[in-house]
């Protein structure tokens, strides 16, 4: 069974208007091209690393602007949207970096609050404290009855944790979403690296739909949208511009990629580590 899918590379801004409108365009050009579905990146509503006026402009999700326009677009056009990531208003003064998978009728079939947090610092000077901003999820997703079939939900960072990989992987997901907006430096360190990785450990296809180029807030990002099939094999990747990509996912690649190295099967739960301790 082979099934369409197109991923929106983007390079969102600091104004949710401006981003939902090209949102809503990229959602009409997947429906013209024949896509069943859209993946689109994280922080998809609006990417600003200023913390003051990012939380002036982010609302609670029955309010947010972006969220409101896509499943009306969605709607529009019978299509189906992994919106991969919105900040939306949580706790407190704290956001979540949420995202959806919106079904053909608009309608919201699933969310999921990013798990692992971006906490870092580069050695080209960036530094990055996304617990400053953002209030980190606690559960795995696997979205069941999209044109994908079971749906895994990632975003960004959670690529670097191979354990919420194995989980969805257990939940039994065919496709992995890692919606991302990767730095320049770890994008050209890790980026196909990991995710050609987690297909390949996950049995499964693995779409990553990145932000890209240069943003109103300073930021850069890596680009490089990305879909690997079970096989690690790359079917995709965009360079660093914003744009548009058209993927054919061969749906029984995974059943036959299972069949040939049994990892699902053959996986054993660890019950102890013995530390040795080394004589002197």
């Amino acid at each position: 069974m082979s099934v369409r899918i197109a991923l929106y590379q983007a390079q969102s801004g600091i104004d949710p208007g401006a981003n939902a409108a090209r949102l809503v365009e990229a959602v009409e050009q997947a429906r013209a091209g024949g896509a069943t579905i859209l993946f689109t990146p994280e922080m998809s509503g609006m990417l600003d690393q200023d913390r003051e006026r990012a939380l002036g402009k982010a609302r609670v999700e029955d309010d947010d602007r972006v969220l409101a326009a896509v499943r009306e677009a969605a709607a529009r056009a019978g299509l189906w949207v992994h919106l991969g990531s919105i900040a939306v208003r949580a706790e407190g003064d704290k956001l979540a970096n949420r995202g959806f998978v919106i079904d053909g009728a608009g309608e919201i079939r699933a969310r999921y609050d990013k798990i692992h947090l971006f906490d870092v610092d580069l050695a080209t000077g960036e530094r990055w404290r996304e617990s400053a901003m953002y209030q980190a999820g606690d559960t795995a997703v696997v979205v069941e009855g999209t044109p994908v079939g079971r749906l895994g939900l990632t975003i960004c960072y959670d690529l670097r944790f191979a354990g919420l990989f194995q989980r969805l992987s257990e939940a039994g997901a065919d496709v992995i979403a890692v919606p991302a907006a990767f730095t320049v430096p770890t994008g050209k360190a890790h980026w196909s690296v990991l995710l050609r990785a987690r297909a390949i450990e996950a049995e499964a296809f693995v779409v990553a739909a990145a932000q890209a180029g240069l943003h109103e807030d300073g930021r850069s990002t890596y680009g490089h949208s990305l879909v690997a099939d079970p096989w690690g094999e790359v079917l995709e990747e965009m360079g660093a511009e914003p744009g548009l990509a058209f993927v054919e996912l061969d749906l029984a690649r995974i059943a036959e990629v299972r069949a040939r190295i049994p990892v699902h099967a053959h996986r054993r739960e660890i019950a102890r580590i013995d530390k040795k301790a080394v004589a002197p």
